[in-house]
């Protein structure tokens, strides 16, 4: 049986292994007692992107000791499946958060400690760069110590198998056992100088830079059209949100041809504090305040943002009235599918077995305009790991090609050099999509449009509720029991015609905690707690035949759904 919170605090603060001024931090809580228990109540879970927390002291908070068990762990997994043969290989990088350098050393100390030889990046690199350098070096496993676009107070360690993708539940489940297992005092390092010495410790150069960005530009329909002068004469704003992004993404855009790209300097430099954002989320539209001022200032075509680890996008660009309009996740990766697709048909290379891969809260006008060019349409549950799962399967077995694959929350993937998304390439097919439809006298917004036209207007939003520590996840259980418990015959006017309840799996699918209403008239909606945050995520999507149309059906679905969980919340 668990400790109690007030238990746990004491044997930190009696513990000779933990450092004074942690215990300096516990010692100022010591007397707030729902502090303590939010600090102490459990430990940190692997979810949707393995561990992620709050940093601070504490078994639910991300720290050092918290970092150093995980790796003991994963250390300990590793070591049995090698069976005693050659010492793995594990490959570690890091974003620009607080902490990320010190916790990635940290990893890579303790996995030296148990004779694991380590590859490490000097400086903060993209998390798919990590992904691309596991399956390069052919190495056992990963670790990326990053909490993707959560606010500034957070931190995260993220394992990836030797395929490159992030650990799948079956994975996770053995991991987190392992890990369960191991006391702090059991944790094993060697210091960086020994760990060095030793030839455990090896730190990666400019060349695994090179190899990734010569992994992304091979996925560029055309190149020619680039060097040709298509690219020159697109102007391009981008903001790093001080994160990953900056270095990779303008080389990979300037090897490419485009040389117009102006970068938001107040957000160029890595910084962990993100000052300029209330939090450095592409998918909110406040991180792109200062990217849009200069866009509007240039007259640019076209404005991308990347997160702190660089795996997500977001796309800005001009309506018809010459004003700049976030686009969706849905809307960037719908306009992404039809660019790839329609190359590809037009140079002969479209594969008869083509697979577009999406998850299940994804739009699905990209998925409407795969099966028109007769590619088959794969869904996953949430989480870019099962879409680098279906990679991998489409490998061995042969019989799909993965053309593309998307998720709603600004993940996207072209390619199979990588198993996780990857801002980079989506900013190079982004970019180069913008310059082919502005060769032929369209813009990006003009193409949506069109799309529209032949599809039908999509149109999806996301609501999401913060309900932080022990009681926010009982409010989150107590929410999804209720729609569960009382399933609603209609909602906003319109029948509910067939739940889809991943709580025990479902169409071939892992078990998810994922709730799914389709309505007669074609619109949806899904209720799913984060894996990665505090918060229960609330995904509509509508189909209308005019824009207009769309709006207001998903004004008023989102309005009844929202009352409900509000009330309940």
């Amino acid at each position: 049986m668990r400790p109690s919170a007030q238990e746990m605090l004491r044997l930190w603060l009696e513990d000779p292994a933990v450092d004074e001024a942690t215990k300096e931090e516990l010692r100022a809580v010591a007397d707030d007692p729902r502090e303590v228990e939010d600090r102490f109540f459990r430990d940190l879970e692997f979810g949707t992107g393995g561990l992620r927390g709050v940093m601070g002291a504490g078994t639910n908070r991300m720290n050092r000791y918290v970092i150093g068990r995980a790796t003991q762990g994963l250390a300990e997994d590793l070591l049995e499946r090698a069976g005693g043969r050659e010492a793995p290989l594990v490959v570690i990088a890091h974003d620009s958060r607080r902490n990320s350098a010190e916790f990635a050393l940290e990893a890579a100390c303790v996995l030296a400690g148990n004779g694991i030889r380590v590859r490490l990046f000097r400086g903060l690199r993209p998390t798919p760069q990590l992904s691309f350098a596991v399956r390069d070096l052919g190495a056992a496993a990963g670790i990326v110590i990053t909490a993707s676009h959560n606010p500034p107070e957070y931190n995260g360690y993220k394992v990836y198998a030797s395929d490159g993708g992030q650990l799948l539940p079956d994975d996770a489940k053995r991991l987190t056992a392992r890990i369960e297992r191991v006391s702090f005092d059991r944790v094993r390092r060697l210091s960086p100088e020994e760990a060095e010495a030793r030839g455990l410790l090896e730190w990666l150069d400019e060349e695994a830079d090179r190899r990734y960005v010569d992994a992304v530009l091979a996925q560029s329909l055309r190149p020619e059209l680039l060097k040709g002068g298509a690219a020159e004469a697109l102007t391009i704003v981008y903001t790093p949100l001080h994160g990953a992004g900056n270095v990779p993404v303008r080389e990979t855009l300037r090897r490419a041809g485009f040389t117009r790209v102006h970068v938001v300097a107040e957000q160029e430099k890595p910084d962990g504090a993100f000052p300029t954002v209330k939090s450095p989320n592409p998918e909110e539209r406040g991180a792109f305040d200062l990217a849009i001022a200069q866009a509007e200032r240039l007259g640019a075509d076209l404005v991308l943002g990347t997160d702190p680890d660089a795996d997500r996008l977001g796309v800005v660009v001009k309506n018809e009235e010459g004003r700049y309009v976030v686009l969706s996740g849905n809307q960037t990766g719908a306009l992404i599918v039809h660019y790839l697709l329609t190359t590809l048909k037009e140079q002969g290379r479209l594969p008869a077995n083509g697979a577009v891969v999406k998850t299940v809260v994804t739009g699905e006008m990209g998925a409407d305009i795969a099966r028109s060019f007769g590619c088959r349409v794969f869904n996953t549950l949430t989480g870019f790991k099962y879409i680098g799962e279906k990679i991998t399967q489409f490998e061995r077995t042969g019989e799909h090609t993965f053309l593309f694959g998307y998720e709603e929350s600004y993940g996207y993937l072209a390619g199979t050099y990588a198993r996780d998304k990857d801002a980079v390439v989506a900013a190079l097919l982004v970019c180069e999509a913008a310059a082919y439809w502005k060769s032929k006298g369209k813009s990006l917004y003009g193409v949506l449009l069109d799309l529209y036209e032949r599809y039908g207007a999509y149109l999806e939003r996301l609501e999401s509720r913060t309900l932080k520590g022990k009681d926010g996840l009982e409010r989150i259980r107590a929410i999804m029991e209720d729609w569960r418990s009382r399933p609603p015959a209609e909602v906003a006017g319109v029948r509910v015609s067939g739940t889809e309840d991943y709580k025990d799996g479902l169409n071939g699918l892992p078990p998810e905690n994922a709730l799914k209403f389709l309505l007669e008239d074609g619109s949806w909606f899904c209720l799913r707690p984060s894996g990665t945050e505090p918060k229960i995520k609330i995904y509509f999507g509508v189909r209308r035949k005019e824009l207009k149309e769309a709006e207001d059906a998903l004004e008023r679905l989102v309005a009844a759904v929202m009352a409900r969980v509000d009330g309940l919340g």
